[in-house]
């Protein structure tokens, strides 16, 4: 009993030993870390994690990341919530981050042009083919983490940051894990996520970095260096794969990446105080329009170690820090540029591109707009900016560190058909600088059916007058209604209702171009046009085989007022459209000895609004004759359906190609498309005209239309360009029509 009684003091002895030593450990608060794994789209998962955490009120005191854990673990560090991060990333667009699809309102109409009509671009040097380094330049994603962590912009050692931060990158060129801790945050969070292949390489400190994943993804050892007590970790990383799902050869590459990964994680997640491992399995890295339901399953994986976590917080006397909500950016004072990595092209070019200056104060989205210009120019491998805190003032200097694109030449691809050119392939190819440092020439050259050309060159001057030339040719066959080519007594004496037509275009154009602002052009030229055309259908006397309509060379002046804010030259949601022309035709060869002086005047106004997946397009046309010229063979003719028609070709509904003629028109057209899924629209359109000669005179074209026409049509957007197939119906000639087109219009 003695010994009993000696044996129960000695244990309560030590238990209230044991019990100070921990209330002296209190004292000293528990520092814990937090390591997130990359994953893609699998690393939303990370948020749900956030969110759990946030709940319990658990203060981190050090985060290490890893690509998608490095991006939202950055912002986390920062001072968003895991609530702030879910908000955020519900209104992110990822195809539009990971296409790196920069807005059409970037580009100029030079490059809104070339990059409409070609699927493949590949760069073309000492006459090899070249492959690009990644998909995506990830120049949206650097602009997106710019604008989210601009009020840390002035940090650039993270362990100042609101949660001290690291992440992971890796050196392409060593193969060695590189710990990313200091200088721009945004950049180094780019550069950890710069997944291969998809994302190009980032350039930091002469380092070229890539995806943190490829060596380390879930840095728990860098992370215990900095003197973490406890450490909780989430891995969104894929188990590996069985023989059933390894059939293809991505998943059979992806496996074997997998190998090293998923063999460190065996020791790793020993060392995890808190391991905490979300369901991922039926989601992939690209999986981000399932990002609701990721979220969840990391909600779901951290409330399963519930119990932990709580002990944790349990442990922690040091209160969870609170930080001020981060207010949205609307406009930043811009003091300063600076602009590094310029060679080639001048400061005031690239200003011109950027479409704002310094010492002015600017909306944010403008900035964006801005350095999407220069990106979208493509003359630069890299666009990455800065904001840095001005000293002496309020706002900020915007740094500009610039990476002139070596690629000078490109071998351009792409694929059509239509009902009016039929099959066709391009090959373009494209030399930048040729003759200035900001030049542009290009040759598109198509086979098919109807072999075509186009030469184009342009000095881009930005607000200036920039320069052009054009030259072009075009050919075609088409079975057309007489009464397009014939007069009303040449079609009694010769009784025929179609003509079997080949008609031949070469066309000259040079021409000065400004802008007042980046979607308003106004071009004056000069322009010469041969023009032919010729049928079989109708034999003469004096030619056993073919009649020849008109063989004439035209001179003219033009002018061009062009203003357009659509967001999708295809399928447009939002924007405004108008294309105004004039030519005044001075002179022709007169093969039919009817010439005078006249003009032509037209114009195009379109405007779109879209309503969640409904959009509705309404658009109007109109053109007039000003002169006594009797040749009919450049007046309107309406009819088919497709976009770049050559001269004064003009699509309707309900008609074949170049069936309804006229010296004047009105037009008026009201599209409804509805995006079923992702890039497959359903659309309904109607259109209404008056066509003939001199409805402006006679007051013809007010009167209710004599022709109109329906479109019924699916079209799916690929690569390629749209693919559609409609089906037209008009009252007046009582015969459905219908139409195809495959890839962009060319």
């Amino acid at each position: 009993m003695k010994y009993f009684l000696i044996t129960i003091l000695l244990l309560l002895s030590w238990n209230v030993k044991s019990q100070d030593t921990i209330q002296s450990d209190n004292q000293k608060d528990l520092k814990i870390g937090l390591v997130l794994s990359g994953g893609g789209a699998k690393g939303l998962a990370h948020i749900g994690v956030l969110k759990v955490i946030d709940s319990l009120g658990i203060q981190i005191d050090y985060i290490a990341g890893t690509s998608m854990g490095a991006i939202v673990g950055s912002l986390y560090a920062s001072g968003y919530s895991g609530k702030d991060i879910d908000s955020i990333f519900e209104d992110v667009d990822f195809d539009k981050i990971i296409n790196d699809n920069l807005p059409r309102a970037a580009k100029t109409f030079y490059e809104r042009d070339n990059s409409e009509k070609y699927a493949v671009t590949l760069p073309f040097d000492k006459f090899k083919l070249k492959l690009p380094s990644a998909l995506s330049r990830g120049q949206n994603t650097l602009s997106l983490l710019s604008k989210l962590t601009l009020h840390v912009c002035d940090i650039n050692d993270f362990s100042k940051l609101p949660i001290p931060f690291f992440c992971i990158a890796t050196n392409v060129e060593t193969g060695k894990a590189v710990i990313l801790d200091k200088g721009s945050l945004s950049q180094a969070i780019t550069a950890s996520g710069a997944f291969p292949s998809l994302f190009q390489p980032v350039i930091i400190d002469d380092q070229i970095l890539i995806d943190g994943g490829v060596v380390n993804n879930y840095p728990i050892d860098e992370l215990k260096a900095k003197g973490m007590d406890v450490i909780i970790g989430v891995d969104v990383q894929d188990d590996l794969a069985t023989r059933e799902e390894l059939k293809s050869a991505p998943n059979i590459l992806l496996q074997i990446n997998n190998y090293r990964t998923i063999n460190d994680m065996k020791e790793k997640s020993k060392k995890t105080d808190v391991y905490i491992k979300p369901d991922i399995t039926d989601y992939t890295v690209i999986s981000f329009s399932d990002g609701e339901k990721i979220i969840e399953n990391g909600t779901l994986a951290a409330i399963k170690k519930r119990d932990a976590l709580e002990k944790i917080a349990s442990m922690q006397t040091q209160k969870k820090k609170t930080f001020e909500p981060i207010k949205p950016i609307d406009s930043v004072q811009i003091n300063a540029i600076v602009i590094n990595g310029n060679d080639k092209y001048t400061r005031a070019y690239v200003l011109g591109k950027l479409k704002f200056k310094q010492d002015e104060k600017i909306k944010y989205s403008s900035l964006v707009e801005g350095v999407n210009n220069l990106a979208a120019t493509n003359n630069f491998e890299s666009v990455v900016h800065q904001l840095r805190s001005s000293q002496n003032k309020n706002g900020y200097d915007l740094f500009f560190d610039l990476k002139e694109s070596p690629k000078r030449t490109f071998l351009k691809f792409g694929i059509h058909y239509d009902d009016l050119y039929k099959s066709a392939a391009l090959i373009n190819i494209t030399r930048k600088r040729l003759l200035f440092n900001n030049d542009v020439a290009s040759l598109d050259f198509v086979l098919g059916d109807n072999i075509r050309y186009n030469f184009e060159y342009y000095i881009d001057k930005g607000f200036y007058w920039s320069i052009g030339l054009v030259s072009r040719f075009n050919q075609f066959q088409k079975n057309i209604p007489a009464s397009a080519l014939l007069s009303e007594e040449d079609l009694i004496n010769i009784n025929v209702n179609k003509l079997d037509v080949e008609l031949n275009d070469l066309t000259n154009q040079f021409y000065l171009q400004t802008l007042f602002r980046k979607d308003f052009a106004l071009t004056l030229g000069a322009e010469h046009k041969r023009l032919k055309i010729l049928s079989e259908t109708i034999i003469t006397q004096n030619n056993n085989d073919e009649t020849i309509f008109e063989n004439s060379d035209y001179l003219s002046l033009f002018g061009k007022l062009k203003f357009d804010t659509y967001d999708n030259k295809y399928f447009p949601n939002e924007g405004i459209f108008f294309d105004g022309d004039f030519h005044l035709y001075l002179y022709s060869s007169d093969f039919n000895n009817n010439f005078s002086e006249y003009s032509i005047a037209k114009a195009t106004i379109g405007y779109s609004k879209s309503f969640g997946n409904f959009s509705a397009n309404l658009t109007t046309q109109g053109g007039f004759t000003i002169g006594e010229d009797t040749s009919p063979y450049l007046n309107f003719v309406l009819g088919g359906y497709g976009q770049n028609l050559i001269n004064n070709f003009t699509s309707f509904y309900g008609y074949d190609y170049l069936s309804i003629p006229g010296d004047s028109f009105v037009k008026g057209v009201i599209t409804f498309d509805y995006e079923l899924f992702k890039k497959h629209h359903v659309n309904f359109a109607a259109n209404y005209a008056n066509v003939a000669d001199n409805i402006f005179d006679s007051g013809e074209w007010i009167t209710t239309p004599d022709f109109s026409g329906y479109a019924l049509g699916y079209s799916f957007e690929t690569f390629l360009g749209p693919i559609e197939a409609k089906y037209t119906w008009s009252p007046e000639v009582k015969t459905g029509i219908w139409f195809f087109n495959l890839g962009f219009w060319f």
